[in-house]
C-alpha cells in the first residue's frame, strides 16, 4: 500500500493540475462546467490508457515495437516542450490555444502533450516496474481520477471570483504562466541532454 500512495503521489507531481489548469485558462473560460467536465473526462481517459500501456509494457514498447530507443522520445518530447515553453513566454497563454488546434480535438490536444509527457510516461515505466500489473493500474486510474478533479475545483474557483476580480487573475495567470513557462524550458532542455547523452552511451 506504501508503494501505490508515493507512486499516486510522485505521478500527480509530475501532472501538477495546478500547472495544467494555467494551459487550459482559454477553455476555462470559454466553456462551462458540463463542457469541460466533459472534455476533461475524455483527455483522462486517454491519458490513462496511454500511461497504463507503458506501465504494462515498460520500455519494451520502444524497443520492440517502434524499434526506438527511450533516449529518443526524450529527445523529442524535450524539442516538443521547449516550443511549448518559447510560444508561452513570448505570447502568453493565448498560444496554448494555437498549439493545440482545432477545437474538435480539444480532448487529444489535452491529453498530449498536457497530460502525457516524457516525465509522466517515463514514471509510468517505473511504476511497472515497481508495482504488480493490477496495483499499477490502479495507481495510474487514482492519480488521474484526483488530477482531474482538482482542476475542476479550480474551474469552478474561477468561474466563482472570475467576474469580481477579472483583472487580477489575468496577472496572475500572465505572470505564473510565463515562471512555469521559463522552469518547463529548462525541464526540456534537461530531458535533450538526458536523451543525447544515453544514445551516446549507447552507441559508441
Amino acid at each position: 500500500m506504501k508503494d501505490i500512495i508515493r507512486s499516486i503521489i510522485l505521478l500527480l507531481v509530475l501532472l501538477n493540475p495546478f500547472l495544467i489548469i494555467v494551459y487550459l485558462i482559454d477553455i476555462v473560460k470559454k466553456k462551462n462546467t458540463k463542457e469541460f467536465s466533459r472534455i476533461l473526462i475524455r483527455a483522462g481517459i486517454i491519458s490513462f490508457v496511454v500511461f497504463t500501456l507503458f506501465a504494462l509494457l515498460g520500455d519494451a514498447i520502444f524497443n520492440r515495437v517502434f524499434n526506438a530507443s527511450f533516449a529518443s522520445f526524450q529527445i523529442f518530447g524535450g524539442i516538443v516542450f521547449l516550443l511549448t515553453g518559447l510560444q508561452f513566454v513570448f505570447k502568453g497563454s493565448a498560444s496554448i490555444e494555437s498549439l493545440r488546434g482545432e477545437s474538435k480535438h480539444i480532448a487529444g490536444a489535452i491529453a498530449m502533450p498536457i497530460f502525457i509527457g516524457p516525465g509522466t510516461i517515463s514514471y509510468s515505466v517505473i511504476i511497472g516496474e515497481r508495482l504488480s500489473k493490477t496495483n499499477a493500474t490502479m495507481a495510474i486510474a487514482l492519480t488521474v481520477i484526483i488530477c482531474i478533479s482538482i482542476i475542476m475545483l479550480l474551474k469552478k474557483l474561477h468561474d466563482k471570483i472570475h467576474a469580481k476580480k477579472e483583472e487580477l487573475i489575468e496577472q496572475y495567470i500572465d505572470i505564473s504562466g510565463r515562471v512555469i513557462a521559463l522552469l518547463l524550458g529548462t525541464v526540456s532542455i534537461e530531458l535533450i541532454m538526458s536523451g543525447v547523452i544515453f544514445w551516446v552511451n549507447h552507441k559508441f
